[in-house]
């Protein structure tokens, strides 16, 4: 009889951490797993859940529980929706170090016999002395923290003292993309669709962290190509307007959120992320796994999936200048861009597939289960 297993989530935001927990939810065998998954109502999720839905599995949804009194009062229907499922294995996605944290005392204190919780980005917060003590009294109920890259799982260790043996690096992964022979013409409805002009791409949450400003002043400082940004997030207006200041209307475009990221990745010349801090971000892996050569910044992560000038370029974060020095030197080259695109392609399907993510990830559900005797 398949194992239940329910994924959490407490994000109001749709980005590379909930495009890994569908990735994980699509590639289970059904036959040996049956997953479930829980979150809080939030449009920014919409796409998430509707994948979810399409996949035929149980969603639940509920309030959200933050931190604070308000999230501890909310914490007792949680647990009797947990009981109600009865869960073998409660796998939480953790979009920055404090969240789900009512989920994982849930599960705890309802005795789910594995609880395992993946720490996709450690970020830069207030950590005082209470915050380190609530972590650290969490991280004794939960079996396994998987974090996505070895610098996430250095911070975790350092930052709450939590030991390696609670420690596991599974790396995120991709889906190969579409072959040559598939059709990626660019969308009829894209504004740069009749431009000569080469194309450089962006795929992040418009949100400080992805660092847009200093793409959009290296965009300046490259007249020569045109710059498509997608994403959706609370940044949007502040960065159209930015851009507008730069004098930059008729060269730069922002997309909004797109479900066709494969085919303007196809169509673009350069990739770009810019970001200000990271834990190991899929659209990088998109990008390279695309066979299309990648500029981003040395934060995170990041070098654990570029090795610079061999898969990929490494700047400085928040250096616009150096930003844009690397965006001319890869419009000038067409070979680099061909040797890096090739060995990018090349490290994502030997380190970062999807087989490999699952293959670590399911072997650790089976040694937990046998380790709790059930």
């Amino acid at each position: 009889m398949p194992t239940n297993i329910i994924y959490y989530t407490d994000t109001s935001g749709f980005g590379g951490a909930e495009q890994v927990l569908l990735t994980q939810l699509k590639s289970l065998d059904r036959n040996r797993w049956c997953p479930a998954v829980i979150c809080h109502p939030a449009s920014g999720i919409t796409p998430m859940m509707d994948e979810v839905r399409k996949l035929d599995l149980p969603l639940w949804l509920v309030p959200h529980m933050p931190e604070g009194i308000g999230g501890l009062l909310r914490l007792p229907s949680f647990m009797r929706k947990l009981s109600v499922w009865q869960p073998m294995i409660f796998h939480a996605h953790l979009t920055w170090p404090r969240a789900c944290k009512y989920g994982l005392i849930g599960a705890i204190l309802t005795r789910v016999p594995v609880i395992v919780a993946t720490e996709h980005l450690f970020v830069d917060v207030p950590y005082n002395r209470f915050a380190i003590l609530q972590q650290r009294l969490i991280a004794k109920g939960v079996d396994r923290y998987i974090a996505v890259s070895n610098e996430v799982s250095h911070r975790i260790h350092q930052t709450y003292g939590i030991s390696h043996d609670k420690l596991q690096v599974i790396y995120n992964a991709v889906p190969q993309a579409l072959s040559a022979s598939d059709s990626l013409t660019i969308p009829a409805d894209a504004p740069w669709s009749s431009s000569k002009m080469p194309i450089v791409l962006s795929v992040a949450r418009l949100d400080k962290q992805k660092g847009h400003r200093y793409l959009l002043e290296a965009a300046k400082q490259v007249p020569e190509a045109l710059f498509v940004l997608v994403g959706e997030g609370d940044e949007r207006a502040d960065l159209e307007t930015y851009a507008v200041s730069l004098g930059l209307l008729d060269r730069v475009f922002f997309t909004g959120f797109r479900n066709d990221v494969p085919r303007l990745l196809a169509q673009c010349d350069v990739f770009v992320l810019p970001s200000l801090y990271e834990g190991l971000p899929i659209s990088i892996l998109e990008a390279m796994e695309a066979a299309k050569p990648v500029i981003a910044t040395t934060v995170g992560g990041v070098d654990e999936e570029i090795i610079d000038g061999e898969t990929g370029l490494l700047v400085p974060p928040a250096d616009s200048e150096a930003l844009a020095g690397a965006i001319r030197r890869l419009l000038a080259d067409h070979a680099l861009c061909r040797k890096l695109a090739n060995a990018g392609r090349n490290r994502v399907r030997s380190v970062f597939s999807v087989q490999a993510m699952m293959q670590q990830l399911t072997q650790l559900y089976e040694s937990l289960l046998v380790r709790s005797g059930k």
